[in-house]
């Protein structure tokens, strides 16, 4: 087991088990300083040991904690503590505290109270040690993550020779460099890896978690391709203080002691947040397989006996970070229809059925994909998926345009809302703003009002 998560894996067990101790500490101490009435262990207090720690586990967990448990530091620990014991005690006072039976209301008060003082002190007290532990080993580059210097010029060595220079570290294992030239300055004290090109590949072949960019900033167009691939990848991105403010999105210093390098952070929707929204795609997708079973049978039926072909179209799109995955689909075309070669489909398109053509209307020939979201290749809202063909050619005209693979593609998207499908690379372009746009300022809310909209679209039956 890597360092990453090994002390993941410890923080959850520690967490459970300080949980576990404040709840059975609390449950003593409220029967004898509260209740004078002397304390036994029934099966409701047992109970509540093994219950009540997974409660606080998964408030943890949608609060992102266990997300990189290398890169919290000290100050993120007491805040974040702080904030999930003042929410988590409120909470467990409203669904176990709240209906005992009392004498005077100031027992709830000193219930939730002695509560809040046993879990928070004894939590934060385990976890601020563990913490250090974990500071001191990325301070002393015995806990690293792997980083790759994108540029080898004479920046790029700048950069690493005041990163590798910090007298406490901040965590970076430089494992090589990217270049269009492999004698570059930075060859000096960096193993070569590949040029700009090769970057995913690199990525990919070397497992970085975290890149650092060097290179010349004058021309914007090459420095969003090179990070729109860069992105896709689901690595940390640094960058020097003067880039800072030609990039589109947010960024971030999340370490005020290192090297003057700002995190940059695209994504508007909290941790916490993509947790819960992908309970909704699971929950929502399985309720939806079980209530349209029928009519997912009679559909079956009517595609098989309408054209000679499979029920399903199964083809390959790229998904989440660039991951292959087969989108499942109702047979809308007859077979061979892609004989001569992908093609993207047009309104009064020949290679579409009578039945196809009903269903595109509908869009009922994408309700198997509630399949896709189950298993985690989709999300009921995001970016519709594409094929690697054309995410080249868009990427060659947009390069903007590979930042819709950071995230899970949808079922549906505000690019098929407000322009519906393209028929060509130049429609695909113009949809793609409306998909930037949710991705720079995707949220649940904006998801909910995707989702309507949708359903407006089936019932007026404005697809194509």
């Amino acid at each position: 087991m890597s360092s990453k998560y090994a002390y993941r894996t410890l923080l959850v067990l520690v967490d459970w088990l300080t949980a576990a101790i404040a709840w059975g500490a609390f449950y003593y101490e409220r029967k004898n300083l509260i209740e004078h009435s002397e304390f036994k262990p029934t099966v409701t207090f047992w109970i509540g040991i093994f219950l009540v720690p997974i409660f606080w586990v998964l408030l943890y967990l949608i609060q992102g904690v266990y997300f990189d448990v290398r890169r919290l530091y000290r100050i993120e620990v007491i805040s974040k503590t702080l904030k999930s014991s003042l929410i988590g005690v409120v909470l467990l006072f409203f669904l176990l505290i709240l209906d005992d039976e009392v004498t005077i209301y100031q027992t709830y008060y000193k219930s939730i109270f002695l509560l809040f003082l046993i879990h928070f002190g004894l939590t934060l007290i385990v976890r601020y040690v563990i913490v250090s532990i974990i500071v001191n080993k990325v301070q002393s580059n015995q806990l690293t993550y792997k980083t790759l210097l994108i540029g080898g010029g004479e920046k790029g060595l700048n950069i690493y020779n005041e990163v590798t220079g910090l007298k406490k570290g901040i965590g970076n294992q430089f494992v090589g460099y990217v270049c269009d030239s492999s004698t570059s300055h930075a060859s000096k004290v960096l193993e070569y890896l590949g040029s700009f090109d090769e970057i995913e590949r690199v990525i990919e072949e070397h497992q970085i978690e975290e890149v650092i960019v060097a290179i010349d900033y004058s021309d914007k167009a090459f420095l969003t391709k090179l990070l729109a691939k860069v992105e896709r990848k689901n690595v940390r991105v640094k960058v020097p203080a003067e880039i800072y403010d030609i990039l589109l999105g947010s960024v971030k210093m999340d370490n005020i002691f290192g090297a003057l390098l700002f995190e940059i952070s695209n994504d508007p929707m909290t941790i916490g947040h993509q947790i819960f929204k992908r309970f909704l795609d699971v929950v929502i997708s399985i309720v939806a397989l079980v209530v349209l079973l029928p009519l997912y049978i009679v559909l079956a039926i009517l595609v098989k006996i309408s054209s000679e072909g499979p029920i399903f179209f199964l083809q390959e799109r790229i998904g989440k970070n660039g991951k292959v995955f087969k989108i499942i689909k109702y047979r809308t075309m007859f077979v061979d229809a892609e004989k001569m070669g992908p093609q993207l489909s047009s309104e009064k398109d020949p290679r579409i059925t009578r039945l196809g053509r009903f269903m595109r209307k509908l869009r009922l020939d994408e309700f198997p994909q509630f399949i896709n979201v189950i298993k985690g290749d989709m999300s009921l809202v995001g970016p519709r998926p594409e094929r690697q063909f054309y995410i080249d050619k868009i990427a060659e005209l947009e390069p903007q345009f590979l930042q819709l693979t950071k995230v899970r593609p949808g079922i549906t998207s505000w690019g098929q809302v407000k322009f519906g499908y393209a028929e060509n690379v130049e429609q695909m372009i113009q949809r793609m703003k409306f998909d930037l746009l949710y991705l720079n300022n995707r949220s649940l809310t904006l998801d909910f009002k995707i989702m309507l909209h949708t359903i407006l679209i089936i019932f007026k039956a404005k697809g194509k």
